[in-house]
């Protein structure tokens, strides 16, 4: 391995890392401002490949501009169901163990698209990986009601139903957000073996294309951008000024996702996709565990259980010991 591709793996665990808990940081105080995260991202990640990879359009693009549409679309729609999906009261560690399930999704893709067959092993990781989201959902759904002591107890029902209600709707957002990512990879790799693989290019084209979309949702990022504005003020040492605390926390999240997804993409160019998935799981793992132990999310021994049986399959599906043997029988074949 590359010192480009050992880079960019500490970039994604420390970057992407930090990037999840700027995000649970700027949820606690106001959940509905996941379109605002979204644009923003976009945003500045469109605005740097517009200056420094197509340098305003100079620069000829490798790959032809419709092929781009169709992920664009892809990108956009996994974007903004995945942060939008927190403003209908789903826990973060929920949300993390979701989007670890991309093995599942991505094998499932595999079979009904490419009609792809894999082994036994690979068949039970993922009944392991879909068993732990399931046992996470439920034991979210039934988790302790809120009861606020002003309602009367047909009033506090109603509302824990509504909850409810809207819970599922949330899960509804990352289980789409899950299967429409598994396809967008196999899209990607569909554009990558017809016109090589060009990071940059498309770390650029996935999210300044779909920025006239976020007029859709102006009027929900204007609002929040308002919150956002009035948040408690938090004074920066070396600079001497107040800063609302919303708005530093989301200038932390935008350039930690800035690293975080460039790293990513570098990964995918440097390294085989075992090696991609493996970091990003480890990533997601570390991030839950930081996330409980720091956060105090409500986490029981079954999310515990749900936990190991995700990361568990994901792990199975890798075939760590296969690899760690094949490494060492082509050592010996060269010794």
């Amino acid at each position: 391995m590359n010192v480009k591709a050992q880079l960019a793996i500490l970039v994604v665990l420390i970057g992407c890392g930090c990037n999840v808990i700027f995000l649970e940081l700027l949820i606690q105080q106001d959940p509905g401002c996941g379109n605002l995260i979204t644009f923003s991202q976009f945003l500045v990640i469109a605005i740097e490949g517009l200056v420094f990879t197509t340098r305003f359009f100079t620069v000829k693009p490798q790959v032809p501009f419709q092929s781009w549409i169709i992920l664009v679309i892809m990108y956009f729609l996994v974007s903004v169901s995945n942060n939008y999906a927190l403003n209908f009261n789903i826990p973060m560690p929920l949300h993390m163990i979701f989007r670890a399930g991309s093995l599942m999704a991505n094998m499932m893709m595999g079979i009904v698209l490419m009609n792809k067959r894999y082994s036994i092993t690979k068949y039970l990781s993922v009944l392991m990986i879909t068993l732990g989201i399931t046992v996470c959902t439920i034991m979210s759904a039934k988790s302790s009601p809120k009861v606020d002591s002003t309602k009367t107890d047909s009033e506090n029902a109603t509302q824990a139903e509504e909850d409810k209600f809207w819970l599922i709707i949330g899960i509804s957002l990352l289980t789409f957000a899950l299967f429409m990512s598994a396809r967008m990879g196999i899209y990607q790799e569909v554009i990558y073996g017809k016109f090589g693989k060009h990071p940059k290019e498309a770390l650029f084209y996935t999210h300044a294309l779909p920025l006239p979309g976020f007029l859709l949702l102006a009027p929900d990022i204007i609002a929040h951008w308002s919150i956002l504005m009035a948040s408690a003020p938090i004074a920066l040492p070396v600079l001497n000024i107040n800063i609302p605390s919303m708005l530093l926390y989301l200038i932390g999240n935008v350039l930690t996702q800035y690293l975080c997804i460039s790293s990513v993409f570098v990964l995918t160019t440097e390294c085989a996709s075992l090696t991609v998935t493996l970091v990003v799981t480890l990533r997601k793992f570390l991030s839950l565990l930081f996330s409980i132990l720091y956060f105090n999310n409500p986490f029981t021994t079954y999310h515990w259980l749900g936990t190991g049986l995700v990361f568990g399959g994901t792990l199975l599906f890798s075939d760590i010991p296969g690899l760690i043997r094949a490494s060492r029988e082509k050592k010996e074949k060269l010794t």
